[in-house]
């Protein structure tokens, strides 16, 4: 077994304590419910917080429910302030308790974006490790929905940026179940990015098609009960030998049914979590294949896949028979009118794979 196939779910499985529970198939919504419960009801220092998560539970109904079984003292509703929200966490963390704060949209967070990087990102080394910030902030991020400008933004490439701080986008309901409670676990801040495009199933890239439903999928399987998915780990969806992807989130599902549809051997991954990043898989797949390609839909400049594509080429640069390719959103603000032209789509994505693969 290769150091990547160790890595795909069924061995974290084995080795994080969800191989031998019932499992039950849950969309991404419902999956991460699951984890946000299971992680209450183990740990009394963990605390929901934030925009309509009690009483409505959740612009997207990922936290339905949660008030009415733990209480207002655990899962509250904040005022709209996004600097208070993550401000208040920070305390709560230094104070021994586990907040996971919830960015009603990830356009929204920047106001908190000071407190993230001064005080949440550096409170462990300019303490001395006296005090920590086991901070989780959940937050749906991504287009694809026609929520335009202000609802569509994908803003994970700055947190990256920010040392101190973890930055983690699941891409189906199991791995989000098993990352968030190992995101909640972890004693430093954590950005977990949900791609509310697949909250209810996998996308194709065709927005004209019908919605498959997640449980249709394998991967609405998840394990009742505690598991985590190790953050830094890699997965590989496909295994090919035409070229590797790096992909996450909702992108992930769109190179997998264009490769699909155009026949096309690709060693897919899943990065799952970008800080900290599964370098040791990436390299042992450019290696194999000698061919990389970067999708993600943040816009293009100091996007996530730049870093993506300097490391492939400083570690695997006598590996490359063509140079890295990027498939990503434009310098633009995100359109409303022209969304599926911004969208990183099949057609783009084919072209892209007609490129590098005749080089």
């Amino acid at each position: 077994m290769s150091e990547i196939e160790a890595k795909d779910a069924p061995a974290n499985a084995a080795e994080t304590g969800a191989g031998a529970q019932a499992e039950r198939r849950l969309n991404m919504i419902e999956a991460i419910n699951d984890a946000l419960d299971v992680s209450m009801a183990r740990d009394d220092s963990v605390v929901v917080m934030g925009e309509d998560v009690g009483y409505f539970g959740g612009v997207f109904r990922c936290t339905a429910g949660l008030q009415q079984k733990y209480g207002k003292t655990r899962v509250f509703d904040t005022p709209i302030s996004e600097c208070g929200i993550i401000a208040a966490a920070v305390g709560m963390g230094a104070y021994g308790l586990r907040p996971v704060p919830e960015i009603q949209f990830a356009d929204y967070i920047y106001p908190g974006f000071d407190q993230l990087v001064s005080e949440a990102a550096r409170l462990r080394y300019r303490s001395a490790g006296e005090f920590i910030s086991p901070m989780t902030v959940r937050s749906p991020f991504g287009g694809g929905i026609f929520g335009g400008q202000t609802h569509s933004q994908s803003p994970e490439a700055i947190f990256t940026h920010v040392a101190g701080l973890k930055t983690v986008v699941p891409s189906t309901p199991y791995d989000a179940k098993g990352l968030l409670i190992a995101a909640i676990e972890d004693d430093d801040p954590v950005i977990f990015f949900e791609p509310k495009r697949i909250y209810n199933g996998p996308f194709s890239g065709y927005y004209d098609q019908p919605v498959q439903p997640w449980k249709k999928f394998d991967a609405s399987l998840v394990p009742e009960g505690h598991y985590t998915i190790p953050l830094g780990k890699a997965r590989r969806v496909t295994e090919g030998e035409d070229l590797t992807i790096l992909a996450y989130g909702t992108m992930v599902h769109v190179t997998e049914a264009v490769c699909k549809a155009r026949g096309v051997s690709a060693d897919l991954l899943d990065l799952r979590t970008l800080v900290p990043l599964d370098i040791e898989a990436i390299e042992e797949s450019v290696r194999k294949t000698g061919r990389c390609l970067i999708v993600h839909e943040a816009t293009r400049t100091s996007g996530f896949g730049a870093e993506l594509s300097a490391l492939v080429t400083e570690r695997c640069f006598y590996d490359l028979e063509a140079p890295v390719e990027r498939v990503t959103g434009f310098d633009t603000p995100y359109p409303h009118s022209l969304e599926w032209a911004y969208f990183p789509g099949p057609i783009r994505i084919g072209d892209a794979l007609d490129k590098i693969l005749q080089d």
